[in-house]
C-alpha cells in the first residue's frame, strides 16, 4: 500500500514540476554574427539582414523581429524584396534561390514561410560559371525576376512558379549585334555585375558587364537599344529618378554620367574620380538621387586612394560642394537610401543613409546639415570592445533605473534627434513586468547598461574606468584634432551609443583596447543602495556611487599586498595600474570614490560587496582581501599561494610555458586511475574460481536494469595541482559561524583546490562606524575530500530558505530571515553539492554530480520559479550549467535534480563561460562575439518577440491577380489548365519535395510550434497534401534554437551558433 501511496506522490510531483519548469530559448540579443546581405523594402518599411550562416532577420518598428532559417548550409548572398507583395528572394552561395512569404499565424502573429526554392540548371557539359547567378533583379510587375549569371547571360523566370522563360533569355549574341567591332574584338563582355530597371519605363532594364559594358534593353522588342561602352572595369549603375541619366561606377576608383537619348552609342557627360588624381581602389557600389534643390547626392562605397587610405571602409556622400567620407572600423557589407519623396514624385527626398558594416549597423540622417547619426533601438553591437564578464540584475528599483537612464541620457547629445527611419510592423508583446538591467564588462575598461526587460536590448548608459588611470595611450587623445583638414575629409561613424566625448573619436565597433590590464572581469551592482564594485585585470578594484552630477575629484589608493611579504614568491607578470594623482573630471553617473590596487596585480577573480556592512571583497589566484570602503582601509588579507602554486605568479601571459607541465600531470592522473581501477587478484588455490565468479556476476549485471544508479570513481585532486590558491568564491552572510546562540557578520571564500576560509567579522555600530576599525578573525576552515575547486557558497536560514541580500529586507522586499532555526552551509563545488550544518560543521546531506553523470558544474545560481498555474505559489532552486553545456535544476534545501535540458553544445567552451543567470529562471549567454542568446527555465518568465506586420493576404503579382480573376491556372510544363482552387497542389519539379521532403518539413513545424494543433491544421490545409514540399516557417516569437519541453531536437532541424 506504501508504494502505491509512493507512486502518486511522484504524479503530483511531476506535475507541479510542469508548471514549475520548461525549457525555451526565447531570444538573440545584440548584432548578427557575420553578415552577408542587406535589403529594404520602402513599402513596408522593412529591413532584412542575411548572415553566412543561412539565417536571416526581417527588422522594422522596434521589437518587430522576424527570423527565418535556411535548410541548407550555405551563406546569404542576396536579399530582394518583391515589389509591394509581402515576399522576398534569398539567393545563397550554394547558387540557389528561396522565395519567402509573409504570413499570419492561427494567433495573428507574423511568419516566414518559405514558397518554394528554385536552382539554375545549364546546358549538359556546360560549366557551373555559365549559371552561377551574380545579379537578382526582381521586375516591378511581380511576374518574372532576371537572373544575372558569371557567364554573362541573363535569363528570366517566372515567379512564384520560378519556370525558366527561355525564349526571353539575353545572350551574348543578341548583345553584341551592334557593338562596334574594334569594341567587340577588344574585350569580352565578362559576367552580369548590374541589373537595374528604368524607374519611367519598366519595359527597359540596364545590364552591365564586368568589362565596361553596359546595354539598355528593350523587354517588349526583345533587344538592345542603347550601347554604353565603359573602358573601365564595371562595378555598378544606377538610374536617375527621371530615367534620362544613368551613373555608372568603375574599378578605378571613378564614376561615369551618361545621358539617355537617341543616340545608340552615347559618350559619358562627364568622368569623375572622386579621390584623384592617384590610383584609387573599386566603387562596388553607388546610388544617385535628385532632389528638388537640383543638387543631387551621390553615394558610394569605396574609391578611397589606394596608397594611403587602400585599408579604410568607406561611404562616401557628395552633396554639392559638400563631400564627407564616412570611415568604418570594419568593412563595409552594403547600404540603402531611406527615400521619403515616394515612388510617384518626380524628386527623390533622400532622409536617412544605413550602411551594414560587418559589426555594425548604421544610420545617417541626411536631411540635418551636420549628418548625424542616427540612434538605433536595436542590432547594437554588444562587442563595440570585447565582452570579458557580465552580470544581472532584476527587478530595478523606478529611482534608480531613472537616475541611470538620466546619467546616460547626457552622453547621447551628438546623435540626430530624428526617430529610426525603420519603422514597419508593430510589436503586441506585453508590458515588461520589471525593469531588468544587464552590465556587460569590456576589455578596453568600460561597463554598459543595458535595458534586459525586453525584446530588444536597450542601451542606457556607458561608464568608462579609463580616466582613472595613467595609460599607455594617453598620449594619443589629441591625435585626430587635425584630422577635418585633412584629404579625403574622413569622419569617422559613431555608431554605437556613448561614443566618448573626450579623447580620441573612435568608430562604434572598436576591437583594440589602448591598455589591456583595463579589461573588466567582475561586477556587482547593489541596486538598493547605487553602489557598484569594479574589478579588472591588474588587480584594480573600483568602488564608486551614482551622482547626479559632474565632480572634479581624486580617488584614493589603497595598495593590498596579497601575499604579505613573502620573499619566496616572485611576480613576473604585468605592471599594476596607476592612479592620476590630480583631479580627474568624471561625468554624471557612476563615480569612482574608492580605489584598491592588489599586489601583485593579478586578475581579479572573486568580487562581492555589501552594501550594508560598507565592506568589499575580492580574491586573486594569490588569495583574498577584505576592504573597509567607508573608512578607506584594508581590514584583512589571507593569502592562499601553495608553495607548488608557481603558474600564479607568472600572470596570464606567461602560462604557454606550463602546457608541458599540465599535461605531464594530466597523464600521471590518468595512469594512476587506471592502476587504482584494477581489480586486484586474489592470491591462494581458489584465485582462478573467485575472478571467474566475479567475472560472471559482472555479466549478469550488465543484463539487468540497475535498480541504483553507479557512481563513477573520482580520483582525488593532489594538493601540488596548479592554481590550487585561486579564489573561486566570495559570499558574504550573517549567520551564525561560531556559537549557535549568536549570528554575526561573515566572510565565505572558497578556493581552486576545495578549500572553504569562514572569517567572523565585527561591525561597529552606525553610531561609531567611522571611529572604530571593522576587525576580522578566523573561524572556520574546511577542506573537501576531492579538493575540487569551490564554485559558490550560500546559507541558508532555519525555513531552508536563502538569506537575503544587502538592504533587501529593511526595504521589505524579502522577507525577514530565520535566525531561530539551524542555519545550513551549501558548498558548491565543480564535483558535488554538499549542505554542512551551522556552527557546528557536519554533513546534512549532498548531491554527487560528477560521479552520477560524469559533468562538473561551471556556473550556479539560486533562481525563484513561479507555477505558471498557480499564482501564488512559487519554488527556490538551484540554477546549474555543467561543462557539458546542460541546465539542470536541484531542488532546496533536499539537493534533489529536478529537471536537466540540454542548453548549450558542449564544445562551446566560451558559450558555457559567458552564461549567466538571472533570478528569476532566465539566462544569457554569447553565440558570438556580439550575440547574446536568451533562454528561460521558467514557464512564467518568456520574453518573446511578437509582432504583426499588415500585408494584404490576397496581394500577389498582376499575373495571380489576373489568373484569380479569370479563375483558371495553367500548370506548370505542360498547357493543361486546372481550377485555380488547386493552385496550391501544383508546383515546380524543380521546387517541389519528395514525400520524405514533405514529412520532414512537417516534423520541423511541429517542433517549432511546440505541437500547436490548431496551427497545424491551418499550414496543412494551406498545402493541399499534395504539395508537402520543403516549406520552412519562421514565427515571429519563435527562435532557431527553440527546443521543447524535454529539451529534444527534431530531426530536421539546423542548429546556428547554439546547440
Amino acid at each position: 500500500m506504501k508504494r502505491f501511496r509512493r507512486h502518486g506522490n511522484e504524479l503530483h510531483r511531476e506535475r507541479i514540476k510542469q508548471d514549475l519548469f520548461q525549457f525555451n530559448k526565447t531570444v538573440e540579443h545584440g548584432f548578427p554574427h557575420q553578415p552577408s546581405a542587406l535589403a529594404y523594402s520602402p513599402s513596408l518599411q522593412l529591413m532584412a539582414i542575411g548572415s553566412r550562416s543561412g539565417a536571416f532577420k526581417i527588422y522594422g518598428a522596434p521589437e518587430v523581429e522576424i527570423m527565418a532559417l535556411h535548410d541548407e548550409t550555405a551563406a546569404v548572398t542576396q536579399i530582394h524584396f518583391l515589389p509591394e507583395q509581402g515576399q522576398l528572394v534569398t539567393l545563397l552561395d550554394d547558387n540557389s534561390l528561396h522565395l519567402w512569404k509573409l504570413k499570419k499565424s492561427s494567433d495573428g502573429l507574423s511568419m516566414l514561410k518559405r514558397e518554394s526554392h528554385f536552382e539554375l540548371k545549364g546546358q549538359p557539359g556546360a560549366p557551373p560559371s555559365v549559371t552561377t547567378i551574380t545579379v537578382v533583379l526582381p521586375h516591378s510587375s511581380g511576374d518574372v525576376l532576371f537572373l544575372g549569371t558569371e557567364g554573362g547571360c541573363v535569363f528570366v523566370v517566372e515567379q512564384p512558379s520560378f519556370r525558366e522563360q527561355e525564349a526571353r533569355t539575353i545572350t551574348h549574341e543578341a548583345v553584341l549585334q551592334n557593338v562596334p567591332d574594334d569594341y567587340r574584338s577588344r574585350r569580352s563582355l565578362g559576367s552580369v555585375e548590374a541589373l537595374q530597371e528604368n524607374p519611367r519605363n519598366p519595359q527597359q532594364i540596364l545590364v552591365g558587364y564586368s568589362r565596361g559594358l553596359v546595354i539598355l534593353w528593350d523587354l517588349e522588342a526583345n533587344q538592345a537599344t542603347h550601347h554604353f561602352l565603359g573602358d573601365q572595369q564595371l562595378e555598378s549603375v544606377a538610374w536617375q529618378r527621371d530615367g534620362r541619366q544613368i551613373i555608372s561606377s568603375h574599378s578605378d576608383g571613378s564614376f561615369h554620367q551618361w545621358s539617355v537619348s537617341n543616340d545608340r552609342l552615347p559618350q559619358p557627360l562627364e568622368k569623375t574620380v572622386p579621390y584623384g588624381p592617384y590610383p584609387c581602389k573599386a566603387i562596388p557600389k553607388i546610388t544617385w538621387l535628385a532632389t528638388k534643390q537640383r543638387t543631387p547626392f551621390i553615394i558610394f562605397k569605396g574609391g578611397m586612394p589606394r596608397a594611403s587610405y587602400g585599408d579604410r571602409h568607406c561611404v562616401s556622400v557628395l552633396h554639392g560642394s559638400k563631400q564627407i567620407a564616412f570611415d568604418f572600423t570594419s568593412r563595409v557589407i552594403d547600404f540603402f537610401v531611406v527615400d521619403e519623396g515616394g515612388s510617384e514624385s518626380d524628386c527623390d527626398d533622400p532622409s536617412a543613409l544605413v550602411v551594414l558594416a560587418e559589426e555594425e549597423l548604421v544610420a545617417i540622417d541626411l536631411k540635418t546639415p551636420s549628418w548625424p547619426v542616427i540612434q538605433s533601438p536595436y542590432l547594437i553591437p554588444l562587442h563595440c570592445s570585447a565582452i570579458t564578464c557580465s552580470h544581472h540584475v532584476s527587478n530595478i528599483p523606478i529611482k534608480l533605473w531613472e537616475r541611470i537612464i538620466a546619467a546616460g541620457s547626457k552622453q547621447m547629445t551628438h546623435y540626430s534627434s530624428k526617430p529610426w527611419p525603420i519603422d514597419g510592423g508593430y510589436s503586441t508583446a506585453p508590458e515588461p513586468l520589471q525593469r531588468d538591467l544587464l552590465l556587460t564588462g569590456h576589455e578596453d575598461g568600460t561597463i554598459r547598461f543595458w535595458d534586459a526587460s525586453g525584446v530588444c536590448l536597450k542601451p542606457l548608459y556607458k561608464l568608462s574606468t579609463v580616466n582613472v588611470f595613467v595609460t599607455d595611450g594617453d598620449h594619443n587623445d589629441n591625435l585626430n584634432q587635425s584630422a577635418e583638414e585633412e584629404w579625403p575629409p574622413l569622419r569617422k561613424v559613431h555608431g554605437c551609443a556613448f561614443a566618448l566625448k573626450y579623447g580620441v573619436s573612435v568608430g562604434c565597433f572598436d576591437p583594440y583596447s589602448d591598455d589591456p590590464r583595463l579589461g573588466i572581469q567582475k561586477i556587482h551592482l547593489c541596486k538598493y543602495s547605487s553602489h557598484l564594485a569594479v574589478a579588472g585585470t591588474a588587480g584594480q578594484v573600483l568602488v564608486m556611487e551614482l551622482n547626479d552630477e559632474a565632480v572634479d575629484q581624486t580617488v584614493a589608493c589603497t595598495l593590498v599586498d596579497i601575499l604579505q611579504d613573502q620573499d619566496t614568491f616572485k611576480w613576473k607578470g604585468h605592471e599594476r595600474l596607476n592612479p592620476h594623482e590630480d583631479l580627474v573630471h568624471f561625468q554624471a553617473g557612476f563615480q569612482p570614490f574608492a580605489l584598491v590596487q592588489c599586489q601583485p596585480p593579478a586578475v581579479v577573480t572573486s568580487l562581492a560587496l555589501h552594501t550594508e556592512w560598507k565592506l568589499v571583497t575580492f580574491g586573486t589566484s594569490h588569495g583574498f582581501g577584505l576592504y573597509d570602503y567607508q573608512q578607506k582601509r584594508s581590514v584583512m588579507v589571507r593569502c592562499t599561494l601553495h608553495p607548488s602554486d608557481q603558474l600564479a605568479l607568472e600572470g596570464p601571459l606567461s602560462r604557454v610555458k606550463s602546457i608541458k607541465k599540465s599535461l605531464r600531470q594530466s597523464f600521471r592522473r590518468i595512469r594512476g586511475t587506471r592502476v587504482s581501477g584494477r581489480k586486484r587478484t586474489v592470491p591462494g588455490n581458489g584465485a582462478a574460481k573467485v575472478q571467474e565468479a566475479n567475472a560472471r556476476l559482472d555479466r549478469e549485471a550488465l543484463n539487468e536494469m540497475e535498480l541504483a544508479p553507479v557512481q563513477r570513481r573520482i580520483e582525488a585532486r593532489s594538493a601540488d595541482d596548479s592554481f590550487t590558491g585561486f579564489v573561486r568564491s566570495l559570499y558574504f552572510a550573517d549567520s551564525f559561524v561560531r556559537d549557535g546562540s549568536y549570528h554575526e557578520p561573515a566572510l565565505w571564500a572558497g578556493t581552486n583546490g576545495g578549500t572553504v576560509f569562514a572569517y567572523a567579522i565585527h561591525v561597529p555600530p552606525v553610531e561609531r562606524r567611522m571611529e572604530e576599525p571593522v576587525t576580522a578573525a578566523q573561524a572556520k576552515e574546511i577542506q573537501l575530500m576531492h579538493r575540487a575547486p569551490v564554485i559558490g557558497i550560500f546559507i541558508l536560514d532555519g525555513r531552508g530558505v536563502l538569506l537575503p541580500e544587502p538592504l533587501e529586507a529593511a526595504h521589505d522586499l524579502s522577507k525577514s530571515p530565520d535566525m531561530h532555526g539551524n542555519h545550513m552551509l551549501l558548498v558548491i563545488s565543480e564535483e558535488q553539492f554538499k549542505m554542512f550544518t551551522l556552527p557546528k560543521i557536519s554533513t546534512k546531506n549532498k548531491l554527487k554530480l560528477t560521479a552520477m553523470e560524469g559533468s562538473r558544474v561551471r556556473k550556479v545560481s539560486v533562481a525563484n520559479f513561479s507555477s505558471s498555474r498557480a499564482e501564488d505559489y512559487s519554488e527556490n532552486g538551484l540554477l546549474v550549467l555543467t561543462n557539458l553545456g546542460d541546465v539542470q535544476v536541484i531542488s532546496l534545501p533536499t539537493l534533489r535534480n529536478q529537471v536537466r535540458y540540454e542548453c548549450i553544445r558542449k564544445e562551446d567552451v566560451s558559450g558555457i563561460a559567458s552564461c549567466v543567470f538571472t533570478k528569476s529562471g532566465q539566462g544569457f549567454y554569447l553565440i558570438s562575439p556580439s550575440e547574446f542568446e536568451r533562454f528561460s527555465v521558467s514557464p512564467k518568465w518568456v520574453v518573446v518577440p511578437r509582432c504583426i506586420i499588415d500585408i494584404d493576404e490576397g496581394l500577389g503579382t498582376r499575373t495571380q491577380q489576373k489568373i484569380l480573376q479569370d479563375g483558371l491556372v495553367t500548370k506548370p510544363n505542360s498547357g493543361e489548365t486546372v481550377p485555380s482552387q488547386q493552385k496550391c497542389g501544383l508546383s515546380r519539379q524543380a521546387s517541389a519535395g519528395s514525400e520524405g521532403d514533405g514529412k520532414k518539413a512537417v516534423e520541423i513545424m511541429e517542433h517549432a510550434l511546440l505541437n500547436d494543433e490548431r496551427v497545424l491544421l491551418e499550414i496543412q490545409s494551406t498545402l493541399e497534401s499534395e504539395s508537402a514540399s520543403t516549406d520552412r516557417l519562421s514565427f515571429g516569437h519563435l527562435n532557431r534554437n527553440s527546443k521543447n519541453v524535454a529539451g529534444v531536437q527534431s530531426q530536421g532541424q539546423r542548429m546556428i551558433n547554439g546547440d
